[in-house]
């Protein structure tokens, strides 16, 4: 599929409405909740698409959508398309300052809050000077903000879509900041449709009998692809979790009650499912599912394996950024190597360059390029971020990567977080694989620290299995299990063991803070 095979006057709300009046009685959208079929959520769509126009939200203006995963994120995403204006999904762990300096950045109109968010604007309300009206999911607590269903409830469920091209732009996204300061990134209303053919259905084969459930928020276009769009554009159905899910129970309970057929997690998820004793002895049953799905950090072959062994089912790991909008090298089923992210997805071109642009030879480290039609044109008001990034056709990912001769893609970790060691390059994803491999890890991070000499050196932070006790013998125990495993100038020089890992929302380590 190219950009070309959709119409030139094309509205993606026309992912939602391909499925009426053929799937109108079918349930789109489940939550604790509230449960949709296709029909109702159109007609609610049409509802508050009318409401924004009534308070004058007018083509490519921004309406920002800070939410937890609800019935009412996913009418806001499609009403505010519809109306030609632009979405923009907002990091519910932000602080206050954070959603001000987003709503500044992209001039939003109109703010659409879920009740229990309310906290995340005390203190910079009048910072907001481009915002002319709040909406409240569930209840405002202000006589100036505007009830959800009070403001929707008179409204026609008849709405025409507004005249939009394939190339406008119809949502934007701040990255997840992995690497520091969040960016923002525009799309198209092409870009979805690209996305949902070339890797959801010619690639995940997606099906319209599946029900999807992704732990990573709609916010972040995994969870807004692999949860929202990509289902609904093959007629399937969705799950939405407003739960944290980084509590294990609140995952497993969600499969058990809603019986998805494909997820979409991170690795550390799918780690510490593994780790939960519950889990283990069989307490929650899971046995919908037909396929998972990874991203958004590489997936040890261990914990791959370890997954199959216990469930049986295969894990389809690979790597997407935003800028893309969603994953561009993918394992598929029925072709996986596990520890790798795949193969390219038709549809993109990639390459693996040295620091002077130069084709590296298989098995060599470079920095990983992509083009394809769905790529971003740049960051919103950061030209020279852009500049660094964009390059032509090509986007720098900022991942490094190699490539094996059977044409396997290899993380090698991101650009900046490449150790040198003795004058030979580390990557800290290989030291961390290993490490997971053992009985005691549950997770871990790797990052330069500098020894007595001043020279870097690998350090790793680890979070243990329950059951296991930090102790010296143990810290002496994985070093020597790393110089088992590989050359002995890659293995850790200190071992930190933690609690926790600090990460984004989409479960990325945030190595910069590691380092910091």
């Amino acid at each position: 599929m190219k950009a070309a095979d959709l119409p030139l006057a094309y509205n993606s709300v026309a992912i939602l409405e391909h499925n009426l009046p053929a799937r109108a009685g079918k349930v789109a959208l489940c939550t604790p909740e509230r449960e949709l079929t296709f029909q109702q959520v159109s007609d609610e769509v049409n509802q508050l698409g009318n409401a924004l126009k009534r308070l004058d939200v007018r083509m490519g203006e921004y309406v920002g959508i800070l939410a937890l995963d609800c019935a009412e994120w996913a009418v806001a995403y499609f009403a505010v398309m519809k109306i030609g204006a632009i979405a923009v999904g907002m990091n519910t762990l932000l602080k206050p300052a954070e959603h001000a300096h987003t709503l500044k950045d992209c001039r939003a109109r109109v703010l659409i809050i879920h009740h229990s968010l309310l906290g995340s604007l005390d203190g910079v309300r009048d910072e907001l000077a481009f915002i002319a009206n709040i909406i409240v999911i569930g209840g405002s607590s202000t006589s100036s903000d505007l009830d959800y269903r009070t403001l929707i409830a008179a409204e026609s469920k008849q709405l025409a879509p507004a005249p939009t091209l394939r190339e406008d732009f119809c949502s934007l996204n701040y990255s997840s900041g992995s690497t520091g300061e969040p960016k923002g990134i525009l799309h198209a209303h092409k870009d979805l449709a690209l996305t949902a053919q070339l890797w959801a259905v010619n690639v995940l084969g997606l099906r319209e009998d599946d029900r999807t459930l992704a732990t990573a928020k709609l916010f972040f276009t995994f969870g807004t692809g692999g949860n929202l769009v990509f289902p609904w554009f093959v007629g399937a159905s969705c799950v939405l979790m407003a739960a944290p899910p980084r509590l294990v129970a609140n995952v497993l309970e969600h499969i058990e009650r809603f019986k998805p057929t494909v997820i979409y997690h991170a690795p550390t998820g799918y780690a510490a499912i593994l780790a939960n004793e519950e889990f283990a002895s069989g307490k929650f049953d899971i046995s919908s599912v037909r396929i998972c799905v990874s991203a958004g950090e590489s997936l040890p072959a261990a914990v791959w394996q370890a997954w199959k062994d216990r469930t049986g089912l295969d894990i389809i790991d690979g790597i997407g950024a935003t800028e893309v909008w969603h994953i561009f090298i993918s394992n598929r089923p029925g072709d996986i190597r596990a520890g790798s992210s795949g193969k390219p997805v038709p549809g993109y071109d990639v390459r693996i360059v040295d620091e002077q642009g130069a084709a590296v030879s298989p098995g060599e480290v470079g920095n990983l390029l992509v083009r394809g039609e769905s790529i971003a044109l740049g960051y919103l008001h950061q030209s020279a971020k852009s500049r660094r990034t964009f390059q032509g056709e090509w986007l720098f990912t900022g991942d490094k990567y190699h490539v094996d001769v059977d044409g396997y893609y290899w993380h090698a970790g991101r650009s900046d977080d490449m150790l040198k060691v003795g004058g030979i390059w580390v990557s800290p994803v290989e030291v961390e694989s290993t490490l997971v491999s053992h009985a005691a890890v549950l997770e871990c991070a790797v990052v330069g620290q500098m020894d007595a000499s001043n020279l870097i050196k690998p350090k790793a932070i680890v979070v243990l299995k329950d059951g296991f006790a930090p102790t010296e013998d143990l810290r002496a125990e994985l070093v020597v299990y790393c110089r088992e495993k590989m050359a002995d100038y890659k293995r850790p020089r200190w071992i930190e063991f933690v609690a926790q890992l600090p990460k984004t929302a989409t479960g990325k380590v945030q190595r910069f803070r590691l380092r910091e």
